[in-house]
């Protein structure tokens, strides 16, 4: 994740497979080669090969369960059973990614955000138009179609900046990067609404930026590009939660999660489909092509596409079961075990400044958590 940083005048060693390697004082462990350095594609390292024994060494160590308490019910199951999904979910997305786009040797983000979003617009409609798990709300007007439109753009440039900061960046940095969502979101809403947030709260995001900035700064595996792909994902992300509360405020426009993600991945895909086709030429026919030669190739892009939706679905299945301010606290904690889970698996290099950094980080965000709660509370009280 991160290393104390030395000008000694060598290229340090980064998730460009071209940069040459430089002694580390973390984990010297020897970067894995991309998949074009490799005889062929069905040499490339299976991703069940390195998260399968993460999986078996964790559940060796995991206690055997007993005789249920009395006082335990099916609904504390099922709400144990969907914040074990949501969090299955969101880190398997991560690590899947970060296989496919910097280990396998797939490196069409773009066009893997498309397939994100057709697999999120096919889900969506069948759990909505045919298991009815939640009431169907149709677009009324032109006017929202247009602002879930907008909402679509900005949903694509930050998925695609993310996913295309997996090919430079380790997930741990990633997730340190996103942490700071935040401080964006706080930004946001002062130059666009003009809505000043207490004191208290400003003040608590200030280690939210020094904990970033410790981390870049020591970050063994720092790429520029990746890093701007991470803010540009970090603060895309903050911008559409702060337009979304602009443009769907009225009762009649408001949607839940579960039907807006239906009427807006669509609209994503036909964004991204000839972007791809744009930016990432002969894409269809490489993907097919890799896919003959592997056919192991089109299994991951469906669990990948799947896993996708899932994150969407179980966001809507937590928030369902517990609260809002629940599904804050599991994002907050899920940053910090996505990191752990990814440097497990992919054993990149960490180091003491690094695990600080992402520390401070993480407590920035929970004391503006707290900020904001008790500024809510406050003003709804007078």
């Amino acid at each position: 994740m991160v290393e104390t940083h030395m000008q000694t005048g060598t290229t340090r060693r980064g998730s460009n497979p071209r940069l040459e390697s430089a002694d580390l004082v973390g984990i010297d462990i020897p970067p894995t080669p991309p998949s074009d350095a490799r005889p062929g594609a069905k040499q490339a390292t299976s991703f069940l090969s390195l998260i399968v024994p993460f999986l078996l060494a964790s559940s060796s160590h995991a206690p055997s369960s007993g005789a249920a308490a009395p006082g335990s019910s099916s609904s504390t199951v099922a709400t144990a059973f969907v914040i074990g999904s949501w969090y299955f979910s969101n880190i398997g997305v991560l690590l899947l990614n970060k296989y496919l786009l910097s280990i396998y040797g797939y490196r069409y983000p773009v066009f893997l955000t498309a397939l994100h979003m057709a697999s999120c617009s096919a889900y969506s409609a069948v759990a909505l138009r045919w298991l009815c798990l939640v009431p169907f709300q149709p677009v009324s007007s032109r006017r929202q179609l247009f602002k879930i439109a907008a909402l679509g753009a900005i949903f694509c440039f930050s998925v695609v900046c993310g996913n295309a900061s997996l090919r430079f960046l380790p997930v741990s940095f990633n997730q340190a990067v996103g942490a700071t969502t935040p401080f964006f979101t706080a930004i946001f809403a002062l130059a666009i609404t003009c809505r000043r947030e207490p004191s208290a709260v400003y003040v608590a995001l200030l280690p939210v930026v020094l904990g970033i900035v410790l981390a870049s700064n020591s970050e063994p595996l720092f790429h520029p590009l990746g890093f701007l792909l991470c803010l540009g994902s970090t603060s895309g992300r903050a911008l559409k939660s702060v337009v979304q509360g602009i443009l769907l405020t009225s009762d009649s426009e408001k949607l839940n999660s579960m039907n807006l993600l239906m009427h807006m991945a669509p609209i994503a895909a036909a964004i991204l489909l000839p972007l791809s086709l744009w930016t990432e030429p002969g894409v269809v026919p490489a993907t097919a092509a890799k896919i003959r030669d592997d056919p192991y190739l089109a299994l991951l892009l469906f669990a990948n596409a799947t896993i996708a939706y899932l994150v969407n679905l179980t966001n809507f299945l937590v928030t369902k079961h517990t609260s809002a301010l629940t599904l804050q606290v599991l994002g907050n904690a899920k940053a910090a075990v996505a990191a752990l889970v990814s440097v497990l698996i992919f054993r990149n290099p960490v180091t003491v400044m690094g695990v600080t950094g992402f520390g401070i980080t993480i407590i920035g965000v929970v004391l503006y958590s707290e900020a904001t709660k008790r500024s809510k509370s406050s003003s709804s009280s007078s």
